[in-house]
């Protein structure tokens, strides 16, 4: 680590801010699986794809498919994951742009480490509340059915836990709420301060 010496670049963030006319940020969606948190933030990229907002979305399986396919579920392989995850989440808000992260981050000490890695100021925690029962009952992917034979070991909600945020910015029930409503109420949130720190 000693021989590593950062890069200075002349063109930074605030350039690239400035050419897409609005400020990064980062939307971290927490919650189950099958809880609804990549619903919601495809929606929710859409319609800041509508108002011109440059975005992109990291997802948990298409980043294990790739990036981090070594890792398991183990406790220090799930920490690794999300490390690395927020890393890259840094890199693209570096790029300018507001980035949509849609994992379960089940221990709020992987959320604090997130944080510090990306700036409290450039993060937005989004609490996808939706009860175990429910997410089961939806099991999108089978894996519910999975973990409850056994096959799956460490599976947030039914053999690993889940510590709930403690001051999410929004908290989403999808058992109440339609997705719809709740990538609106997610906007509102975010659009402020994408173009209020622009302006300033």
């Amino acid at each position: 680590m000693n021989n590593i010496i950062p890069q200075d670049y002349n063109v930074t963030q605030n350039h690239r801010s400035d050419l897409k006319g609005h400020q990064p940020l980062v939307v971290w969606f927490t919650g189950l699986s099958g809880s609804g948190k990549s619903t919601i933030a495809n929606v929710v990229e859409k319609k800041l794809f509508e108002q011109g907002i440059h975005t992109y979305s990291l997802d948990g399986d298409n980043i294990r498919g790739g990036l981090n396919q070594n890792l398991g579920f183990s406790e220090e392989d799930r920490t690794e994951n999300l490390r690395r995850i927020a890393e890259v989440a840094k890199l693209f808000m570096d790029a300018g742009e507001v980035i949509l992260s849609a994992f379960i981050t089940p221990m709020e000490s992987d959320r604090e480490i997130i944080k510090t890695i990306v700036g409290e100021d450039n993060f937005v925690e989004v609490f996808v509340n939706t009860s175990v029962e429910e997410c089961e009952r939806r099991d999108v992917k089978g894996l519910y059915k999975k973990a409850r034979a056994g096959e799956i070991e460490n599976f947030t909600g039914i053999s690993a836990p889940f510590e709930k945020p403690n001051n999410p910015a929004v908290e989403i029930r999808t058992e109440e709420e339609t997705i719809e409503r709740s990538a609106q109420r997610v906007l509102a949130h975010i659009l402020p301060i994408i173009q209020f720190k622009h302006n300033e």
